[in-house]
């Protein structure tokens, strides 16, 4: 029963996290939003929802290793396959707003983490509070700078635009209905799977439920490079990253302080590492090849090897 509702879990976060997001583009798709932020904000805070679930709820109940190793181990799951999936797929482009601004961003605020981390091996309400507050001052901006740059022609925004405003409501209050829902199967039933193995709940959180939460933002990306919407699938990961860090771990530190086990630590850094080598490779080349995301892939296995054996 314990590997049924895990699977039900999974599938609820998908499914709802796919309802929030085509509702939320939708909405946004009226308001005239180029693509590149939509990936960055919308469809990015949609697919993030599944972390965020997972990690707040774990946080709440006092499972804080799941609550860490989840962002970290989502954001390596993103950095390494579902970039690599989309590159796989087909040569992926960069946008020059992601190249400049985002991307550096969120290798700023994964220093950060390893520094705040690292530091006392604790994230208390404090940092909670300051990675919140940057996520806010961020949006603000993106949104700021979006409103400079609207579609010109509503029928290019509105393209492929089938649901009404009312029934795009619903579809995002019910997938995160769904979502939450998910999350608390989720994370109840993983900790269950990992008691009886004798499995850490920081090995727990690196791979099944990483994995799990991060399925929305590589079946998102992945649809989206095969369409030709490379803001999309690239703004995707960039912001499921930087709202995993600011949104996910803000919240569940504010809500309950979390302790960091070191090897966490030690993940933070690979994933600084990742970010920074795969940054200063798209914007020298400003085009993500086959041949460096089949790496990327074959990196994440041999990183996944390793979490299992150490």
């Amino acid at each position: 029963m314990m590997y049924v509702l895990l699977l039900a879990g999974f599938f609820l976060l998908i499914k709802g996290a796919d309802y929030f997001v085509e509702g939320s583009s939708s909405i946004a798709k009226l308001l005239r939003i180029p693509t590149v932020v939509i990936g960055l904000t919308v469809v990015a805070m949609g697919t993030s929802m599944p972390e965020m679930a997972v990690s707040v709820t774990a946080a709440i109940s006092g499972n804080n290793d799941i609550a860490v190793s989840n962002v970290i181990g989502s954001n390596l799951f993103n950095l390494l396959v579902v970039v690599g999936a989309c590159g796989a797929v087909i040569p992926l482009p960069v946008d020059q707003a992601i190249r400049k601004r985002d991307f550096p961003f969120s290798i700023l605020i994964t220093a950060m983490l390893l520094l705040l981390c690292g530091f006392d091996l604790h994230l208390g309400r404090p940092e909670g509070g300051l990675l919140f507050g940057i996520l806010i001052g961020y949006l603000l901006y993106i949104i700021r700078n979006s409103l400079r740059h609207r579609e010109p022609e509503l029928e290019k925004a509105i393209q492929g635009i089938r649901r009404s405003p009312a029934v795009s409501s619903v579809y995002i209050a019910g997938g995160l209905a769904s979502i939450v829902i998910g999350g608390d199967l989720v994370v109840d039933n993983a900790c269950r799977i990992a008691e009886r193995f004798g499995l850490s709940q920081t090995l727990i959180g690196l791979t099944i439920v990483a994995m799990g939460t991060s399925l929305p933002e590589l079946v998102t990306s992945v649809v989206a490079a095969k369409k030709g919407e490379n803001g999309m699938a690239m703004g995707n990961v960039i912001g499921s990253n930087i709202f995993n860090i600011l949104s996910v771990l803000g919240l569940s530190s504010a809500i309950h302080p979390i302790k960091v086990a070191v090897i966490s630590v030690y993940d933070m850094g690979l994933l600084l590492v990742c970010s920074i080598a795969i940054w200063i490779f798209s914007f020298k080349s400003h085009v993500i090849s086959r041949i460096p995301c089949i790496g990327m892939l074959l990196a994440y296995g041999i990183y996944g090897v390793y979490i299992a054996v150490r």
